[in-house]
């Protein structure tokens, strides 16, 4: 859908569009999804809303540095490049959360993760062209936000999964929105929204998809990390790629070439590899996390 939304083509069926830009994309993302949630957390929760200031600050950070930018920089790379380069970048987090692992000691550089780590950098090589990359453009700014965007998704990962195993992971995500709202009211403020004169069209395309592609996907994905630790939450959700990959070439006519397809399946498997235990490593505990 974002695909569509910066090319100007909607799903089949419906009809063509202006171009919707990343940044508004993110923006009207985020904010809608806090606009429709917070009324009804307010019914529902209403003084359990309340946090301690602490724990509102970090639910800000992980809104602006977690939420904002990994959406932003996801979709200006899918903007620069496609559907499949930048969700394979993206999906390199669960690399970038072992070796924060490894960094702060929790868990050992083994030669088997170190393999995984760079199977999963040649995977990356195959899919954005620099080997084997005729005729394939590489764009160093899609590539770069798609990078980022896999940094970004490895830290709000992280950082949700500690607050989620002693908050309600729904309040957790209104103040995560709105952090990240407020956030775009700073660098976008609503003068540049209205005179972009977005269609009718353009808005109902814009709250459907805040609903569909966070408000559903993020609340599934905060209560997952209740109860798995980081890696193993980012590693269910490595069947994204498969799937948004399959949906792209099906709807938008996105084409691999089969030294792309190579390398995708090369980093599926190196993130799978990389966080699978060894002989002489048990399964990570899981925190239980408090209602």
């Amino acid at each position: 859908m974002g695909r569509a939304a910066f090319t100007g083509r909607l799903l089949p069926g419906g009809e063509s569009l202006r171009p919707i830009d990343p940044l508004i994309l993110s923006q009207t993302r985020a904010t809608f999804s806090f606009l429709i949630l917070l009324p009804v957390m307010l019914g529902l929760r209403g003084k359990q809303l309340r946090l301690p200031w602490a724990d509102i600050g970090r639910t800000f950070l992980l809104g602006v540095f977690g939420v904002a930018a990994s959406n932003f920089s996801y979709y200006l790379a899918i903007q620069r490049t496609n559907v499949a380069t930048a969700i394979v970048l993206q999906y390199t987090a669960p690399v970038w959360v072992l070796l924060y692992m490894v960094l702060r000691g929790s868990q050992k550089a083994t030669a088997r993760r170190v393999a995984a780590v760079t199977l999963a950098l040649a995977g990356i090589a195959l899919v954005i062209g620099i080997v084997g990359g005729v005729g394939i453009r590489l764009d160093r700014l899609g590539v770069a936000a798609g990078l980022f965007a896999a940094l970004s998704f490895s830290y709000y990962s992280i950082g949700t999964h500690a607050i989620v195993t002693r908050r309600d992971h729904w309040i957790v995500l209104v103040y995560a929105t709105l952090g990240a709202a407020l956030f775009w009211l700073v660098v976008n403020p609503p003068a540049k929204i209205i005179a972009a004169h977005h269609s009718r069209q353009q808005w109902i395309f814009m709250v459907i998809f805040a609903v569909v592609s966070m408000l559903g996907p993020y609340s599934f994905y905060f209560a997952g990390l209740k109860y798995l630790e980081p890696t193993r939450a980012v590693i269910v959700s490595c069947l994204e790629p498969v799937f948004s990959i399959v949906v792209a070439a099906l709807t938008l006519g996105e084409v691999l070439r089969p030294l792309q397809t190579l390398g995708i399946v090369l980093v599926l498997v190196a993130i799978v590899v990389v966080q699978r235990p060894g002989r002489d490593e048990p399964d990570a505990v899981l925190v239980e996390p408090i209602e």
